[in-house]
């Protein structure tokens, strides 16, 4: 390949390689190209004959191979052309060499999204083929800790282990809440009674009831979110960090959440780090606790094989499934190979593209 070629495949392969598993990115640089190739509508040098038609392109294939689309703000999506990413003259040089091999830039980009698709399919196919008596959190968590190609999506996975966990024992233990009014505020729940009864379902003559305890896993966010991972309706929030934790990122955590109870799950070796820095910004006071890796382990043991495991390891192991068929819809047939055909991209040499 020429020198100019080499250097916008670089630049692809980064986007391809920092995109999370979904390759939103990726997958609209290939809709771009195809565009480029087929239609020849849109002028490449041009940014406003496709910047926002491209993101319904893509949108077509990600609902068709993962059944949602980007939910990221606009900005972070047009970050897609910035310099650090596919600028305009990268973009202009990927779609020349696009149209001399007939899509060939398109067939390797796709390439790397079933690549990227197999990896994780793999991978979670560990729910499967264990059960209560051999599922290990820690073996579970490496196979993405270990896959450069999964390691990107570990967040949604510590979210789901974490929840399923959760969920499982609240759920067991049946803890329930109560809701009710101060009697001596009556005279404020009758004058409010249309909204008591709408919104919170007390009225002037039920002044109280019980209901189950719950947590919630706010599930999909936006990439550059680090909000809020899970709520309760017992008033507590629920914060996921498996990566070093600065003290900007200290502070967005507890400014980005109202609760005044928030438990924070991290690795073992980030907890110190974590006490110390809400301590500098005398915010450890809103922390209810700080749970890591090695706790999880432990729970998981005795959820899983313990001395109370009919009542626990199956809610347990069930979540973990359903809720990476949500997050992960593609580790389902995608119906890749027939895409392929369509569009004629097996009978392109995309070889020399291939990082060996």
């Amino acid at each position: 390949m020429k020198n100019d070629v080499v250097k916008a495949k670089e630049a692809l392969d980064k986007l391809i390689k920092k995109a999370r598993v979904h390759l939103y990115k990726p997958i609209q640089i290939a809709e771009i190209l195809y565009r480029d190739r087929v239609y020849q509508d849109i002028v490449i040098e041009q940014l406003e004959t496709y910047r926002n038609p491209s993101k319904k392109w893509r949108d077509v294939i990600c609902r068709q191979f993962l059944g949602r689309t980007s939910t990221s703000s606009a900005r972070y999506q047009d970050d897609l052309f910035n310099e650090n990413a596919i600028p305009l003259d990268i973009l202009s040089l990927l779609a020349q060499e696009n149209r001399r091999t007939q899509g060939a830039i398109e067939a390797y980009i796709y390439q790397c999204v079933n690549n990227k698709f197999s990896q994780l399919s793999s991978a979670l196919t560990y729910c499967d083929i264990h059960n209560h008596t051999d599922f290990q959190l820690t073996e579970f968590l490496d196979l993405f800790w270990n896959d450069a190609g999964l390691r990107r999506s570990i967040d949604k996975v510590y979210e789901i282990i974490v929840y399923a966990l959760f969920a499982a024992l609240v759920e067991s233990l049946e803890l329930m809440v109560e809701v009710s009014i101060n009697p001596e505020q009556h005279h404020i729940l009758v004058e409010f009674a249309d909204f008591t009864e709408r919104v919170i379902k007390l009225t002037p003559e039920t002044t109280s009831f019980k209901t189950r305890a719950k947590i919630y896993r706010v599930g999909v966010t936006n990439a550059a979110d680090r909000g809020l991972d899970m709520w309760a309706n017992f008033g507590l929030a629920i914060q996921i960090k498996h990566l070093s934790l600065d003290e900007g990122l200290a502070e967005n955590i507890v400014h980005s959440i109202t609760a005044d109870r928030i438990v924070i799950v991290c690795k073992e070796a980030e907890q110190k780090i974590i006490i110390s820095l809400l301590t500098q910004i005398g915010w450890k006071s809103r922390i209810q606790s700080i749970i890591t890796e090695k706790d999880l382990t432990i729970w998981y043991e005795k959820a899983l094989r313990g001395q109370y495991h009919t009542l626990t390891a199956e809610k347990v192991l069930n979540t973990i499934k359903s809720e990476i068929q949500i997050e992960f819809p593609i580790t389902e047939n995608l119906g890749l190979q027939q895409f392929f055909t369509e569009r004629a991209y097996h009978g392109l040499d995309i070889s020399c593209y291939i990082q060996q």
